[in-house]
């Protein structure tokens, strides 16, 4: 496990809302600064659009119901074809490197919402990596967070 420094998480809330969001309307933006090493994670009804970058180096995620089942789904961008399958792959191995980070910041920084509902720590997780090239556009299993506490 990665191991979280608190320090170098800085969490924004949408409006101020915090528990106001309901689990199944909550999004998640995990922004990594390259220049500080700093994560900054934005929670609110809808994805932190504004703090994009145009390399996508970002983390999307969102709680959504399945049946009865609440999941946790995560969206990576690793390329298409004008930037060539091997840059692709290479993005897709960075972004499988450093999700149990990515997924640790978002465990800790929404912690009120866990202790509130503490049967999400036990929901799947789901993190699809978006490619034009079939083979890298999958969604993969990434456990539960009660892995990234």
């Amino acid at each position: 496990m990665n191991q979280i420094n608190p320090k170098k998480l800085h969490v924004q809330w949408e409006n101020n809302a915090r528990l106001h969001i309901p689990p199944n309307t909550r999004k998640y933006t995990l922004i990594h600064s390259d220049d500080t090493d700093d994560l900054y994670l934005y929670i609110g009804s809808s994805f932190a659009v504004k703090h994009l970058h145009p390399t996508r180096d970002e983390v999307l995620a969102e709680w959504k119901r399945v049946k009865q089942t609440l999941i946790l789904f995560l969206y990576v961008y690793v390329g298409n074809k004008n930037s060539g399958k091997e840059t692709n792959k290479q993005r897709k191995q960075v972004f499988q490197k450093k999700l149990p980070l990515a997924l640790e910041a978002i465990r800790y920084g929404d912690q009120q919402l866990f202790q509130a509902y503490p049967s999400l720590d036990f929901s799947p997780i789901l993190v699809h990596f978006t490619s034009e090239y079939p083979d890298l556009n999958v969604t993969e299993d990434y456990g539960s967070p009660y892995l990234y506490k």
